[in-house]
């Protein structure tokens, strides 16, 4: 009699290059303004991104399934993946500076210029999602092609920062990029922004003096990747005028405030317990918010299977596992962006769940201390009657 099996296959696999769908968007807005004259046309990458992609997703749903650990290191290997995030620096670089030469000619309603400075913001915002999976990896080269695709919003620092910081820190008070419960997202963004930055110098000025070296060197990862971001914003003034300085600044905080939407919703309320020994527990499954939306997964390299990407940051997008321990989110991330900008509605959506999560044990998250005698008093109730339970599943 026959056994052979059959060998598991990516059913995802066509599906990858619509990650870079995004940095064409621009592309379509340009198209359809230059056509039509329409202002509006601006605005049309946010609302796809914001409107369109929640809808299909909520209309697909979820795909839970794992890798088997076999298929694992031939997943790895394949370069067809990795080249699928190299792709996308060309598509964000073409985008910016495509923008730029729209904002230097002018004539522009002060309704579409905020739909240009949305425009790219949002694809530059979503670069950094490129960034955080090529700074991970052991090659040098994707490193650098890191750095690159954070210099358009200015936030080099993220590299140090998140690898070496967040990654450590994660689900503590002690970390700036992971949000507490009952804090809201506007309390966060200072908070996070200023720590971020202030912890990624403390932290590369603190490897150099270490070994007895001057931190102000080339080899200064803060400082090498925000000399990148001078070059790149010199070069475009050069081009297209001072003028489109102004833009550059713009698009930048809303690309690096996009990543700290992210950030808030991704470990909100979680937290790490102290050991016997006064040390945090070691980061697992159950300290990050997953979502097993196909869309936004597809769309985000797989960035919402948090949990096993802190519990195995050298994987590889397409090998990421969900589990079954990991708190999961209600919807993918583009839709629980824009209800973390609202704070009544990320409160009636997710407070509840923290709760849920450590059994209503307020003790046991990671709280907003102007918070807690309200959460205290007044336990938090769900907006919505909670989903089923999922299905069991392999944890491959």
């Amino acid at each position: 009699m026959r056994t052979d099996t059959v060998p598991w296959r990516d059913t995802r696999k066509p599906l990858w290059p619509l990650a870079l769908l995004v940095p064409v968007l621009p592309f379509v807005a340009w198209s359809v303004w230059h056509a039509t004259d329409a202002g509006w046309a601006w605005w049309l990458t946010p609302a796809v991104v914001f409107g369109l992609i929640p809808v299909i997703d909520l209309l697909i749903g979820d795909d839970r399934e794992n890798p088997p650990d076999e298929a694992v290191p031939a997943l790895q290997a394949d370069g067809y993946y990795r080249w699928l995030t190299y792709l996308y620096l060309p598509a964000q670089y073409a985008a910016l500076v495509l923008c730029c030469a729209v904002w230097a000619a002018g004539g522009l309603s002060w309704w579409a210029a905020a739909g240009l400075v949305a425009t790219v913001g949002v694809v530059d915002g979503i670069a950094i999602n490129t960034a955080h999976e090529l700074g991970h990896k052991r090659e040098r080269a994707e490193r650098w092609l890191s750095k690159i695709a954070l210099a358009p919003t200015g936030y080099g620092h993220f590299y140090v920062e998140h690898n070496r910081g967040h990654h450590t820190r994660v689900a503590t008070p002690e970390d700036p990029a992971s949000s507490r419960l009952g804090e809201t997202f506007w309390a966060f963004w200072p908070r996070t922004v200023w720590g971020s930055l202030r912890s990624a110098w403390r932290l590369e000025t603190g490897r150099f003096r270490l070994r007895g070296r001057n931190p102000w060197t080339w080899r200064n990862d803060v400082l090498n990747a925000w000399a990148m971001t001078v070059l790149l914003y010199a070069a475009l003034a050069v081009a297209f005028g001072p003028g489109v300085l102004v833009f550059l600044v713009l698009q930048a905080v809303v690309g690096f405030s996009l990543l700290e939407v992210v950030n808030y919703l991704e470990h909100y309320g979680l937290a790490r317990q102290r050991t016997a020994a006064g040390r945090y527990e070691k980061v697992d499954p159950r300290h990050s918010w997953n979502s097993d939306r196909t869309v936004t997964n597809v769309f985000l390299f797989q960035l919402q299977r948090h949990s096993d990407h802190h519990a195995n940051p050298l994987r590889r997008y397409q090998t990421l596992r969900s589990f079954d321990a990991s708190p999961q989110l209600p919807a993918g991330y583009a839709t629980m962006v824009v209800a973390a900008l609202v704070p009544p509605v990320w409160r009636r959506i997710m407070d509840h769940r923290v709760l849920a999560h450590y059994d209503g044990d307020l003790s046991a998250a990671n709280v907003h201390p102007p918070a807690r005698a309200r959460l205290s008093r007044s336990p938090a109730r769900p907006a919505f009657p909670e989903p089923p339970a999922p299905a069991p599943r392999s944890q491959g």
